[in-house]
């Protein structure tokens, strides 16, 4: 088990925590965050680009004149690709880009993101962030001026809707609760906040 320090708002270290190195010790894998990263990419991804082809243009199921005789080039359709109001030849179809890789998979990009903060130092694990109010300015003065942060996510349970609705509105900080915690989240940001019922959350999920 890890040991990390439980600090408040002011960064005065008030209790210590411990938390499973299976979820906060685990090595860094450049092959797991690649693979989780292009799910959330991919996956965002619509297919709805698609344009028809001769078959789905409606018209054109006479032959336009005969086949000899008239001096002009042979024509088998008024829909074809080289005609006005023709079908597209090889154009984009819809698809989907669905892509999952393995529950294992997923889990473990979380588990070595998170462990890749906590050795790098930049994992804070607050005592609580409690807000008397649902105010970007305080939630702001917090992070920046008592945390001393430039840019952070912060995770805590979505009951504490003070906090959820005052960060989400701040620029260069983002708030999720532990359930909504994803890899591109945690990589977009610098510095990575929880407070400890959060952390406690996260451990038991992915454990």
């Amino acid at each position: 088990m890890a040991k990390f320090d439980v600090v408040d708002l002011d960064l005065k270290k008030v209790s210590e925590l411990e938390l499973s190195d299976e979820v906060f010790g685990a090595e860094p894998n450049a092959n797991l965050f690649y693979e989780v990263a292009k799910m959330q990419q991919i996956n965002r991804r619509r297919g709805t680009v698609g344009v028809k082809n001769t078959s789905l243009v409606s018209g054109g199921g006479k032959k336009p004149w005969k086949q000899k005789g008239t001096g002009r080039a042979r024509q088998g359709s008024i829909r074809a690709s080289h005609w006005v109001g023709g079908g597209k030849a090889m154009g984009p179809k819809q698809r989907d880009y669905f892509y999952r890789p393995p529950k294992k998979v997923r889990r473990g990009a979380l588990k070595a993101v998170l462990s890749l903060r906590a050795r790098e130092k930049t994992l804070i694990i607050v005592s609580d962030f409690s807000l008397s109010a649902p105010k970007s300015k305080q939630a702001f003065e917090a992070l920046t001026k008592r945390l001393k942060l430039s840019g952070a996510l912060v995770i805590d349970a979505k009951t504490n809707t003070n906090l959820h609705r005052s960060v989400r509105n701040l620029a260069k900080f983002d708030v999720l609760a532990p359930e909504g915690l994803n890899l591109e989240s945690v990589l977009r940001h610098k510095h990575l906040v929880l407070t400890s019922a959060a952390a406690k959350a996260i451990e038991g999920a992915l454990s």
